[in-house]
């Protein structure tokens, strides 16, 4: 047989069984390149989200700013008088009223000069009487009269000075407060306007805060504050505005603002806070999670879910905001479901996989499965 009756031999043969086993036509099948499904059919793949239905709420506007609290009416008090130390009355933290004595100096020489010129006083009192008894029986001269006059307004003037004298030996509290320092031992000299105490209303503890002038508009006496401190474990203070400053510093562009705060257990002059000034209110706000938004250059959108698992991206304004949650302008109502969780690559009319819902690795192997039986058939 020669090689060219072979070729044609093989050739027919093949051609014998290709049409045979296929019924007639050869039967095609293509796959997706990227993990697809067969015949060249693509399924979507659904992204997995967490969503939450939205509340109604109270919703609270604030400025926040940082501050050191101090007192206002924070005192030293220092000695009046040149002497020894010879009892001390009170210790650091103990509560004083104003007057009360602190500390007692020498007084020996003080008392001493109080006896003397008050001897004196008395004396030259019965001189005048009689003076004046006998100038208005026009037995003394005009002179006269005037003279014991002046010398009993003299020796008044030196009683007084030894009295004052003697105060100076007693050293009293000039306020109501707490007394914070001793500066002074049992048996120190001290010495004029050397310190001894420092006495603390805690009632006039305030937070002073700058504020930008552009928030002027929104600051009132009286208005609401909160305050919070990281040193007693973030607990919240009351406080109101005291006093609004009545002009700009130029320099900083800010007004100071006193924040004052009623005695509290705990608020200490020196502490570290944080103030929150409330600027508005609203109590039935519809409430978005901060952690459902999302920020495309300087707008903010978020994505509601509708009943086809599908989501619908909206731009949203923010009316009002607090450290949890802001309140849109529109678009959005109570009991709307909105992605919280799973959102960073969601696009407009993404389809999507909720908690609960069949995995999609299952739909995959059922699919695999229902293909691979009807390949068989």
């Amino acid at each position: 047989m020669s090689k060219l009756t072979l070729i044609a031999a093989v050739v027919a043969l093949i051609t014998v069984f290709g049409t045979g086993c296929g019924g007639g036509e050869a039967e095609v099948r293509t796959f997706d390149q990227g993990g697809g499904n067969r015949n060249g059919k693509h399924k979507t793949e659904a992204i997995p989200v967490e969503v939450e239905a939205l509340t109604t709420g109270r919703i609270e506007s604030t400025l926040r700013f940082s501050a050191t609290l101090e007192a206002e009416r924070d005192v030293q008090v220092f000695a009046e008088a040149t002497r020894r130390v010879e009892a001390l009355l009170v210790e650091e933290g103990d509560s004083v009223r104003k007057g009360q004595v602190l500390v007692r100096l020498q007084d020996e020489e003080q008392r001493s000069n109080v006896a003397k010129t008050s001897s004196e006083l008395d004396q030259r009192q019965r001189e005048y009487d009689r003076q004046k008894s006998l100038f208005e029986q026009n037995l003394i001269s005009e002179q006269a009269f005037i003279d014991a006059e002046y010398q009993l307004d003299q020796t008044r003037l030196a009683f007084e000075d030894a009295q004052r004298e003697l105060g100076y030996t007693e050293v009293r509290a000039p306020i109501s407060g707490i007394v914070t320092e001793r500066l002074v031992n049992l048996g120190d000299f001290v010495t004029v306007n050397q310190p001894l105490f420092r006495v603390i209303d805690f009632d006039s503890i305030v937070a002073r805060i700058f504020v930008p002038e552009h928030a002027l508009p929104q600051l009132d006496r009286g208005q609401q504050a909160r305050l919070t401190a990281d040193a007693l474990g973030g607990a919240v203070f009351s406080g109101s505005v005291d006093r609004i400053a009545p002009v700009v510093d130029p320099g900083t562009g800010t007004i100071k603002v006193t924040v004052a705060t009623p005695r509290q257990e705990g608020l200490r002059p020196g502490m570290y806070v944080q103030v929150e000034l409330v600027t508005a209110i609203h109590e039935n706000a519809v409430l978005i999670p901060k952690k459902a938004l999302v920020y495309d250059n300087d707008q903010v959108f978020v994505f509601r879910l509708d009943g086809e698992r599908t989501v619908e991206r909206i731009p949203i304004s923010i009316s009002m905001q607090d450290s949890d949650s802001v309140e849109p302008q529109d678009g959005l109502v109570a009991g709307d479901e909105i992605v919280v969780a799973g959102q960073s690559g969601l696009k407009d009319g993404a389809t999507v996989r909720l908690p609960g819902d069949p995995e999609p690795e299952e739909e995959s192997e059922n699919s695999k499965n229902e293909g691979d039986s009807e390949d068989a058939a």
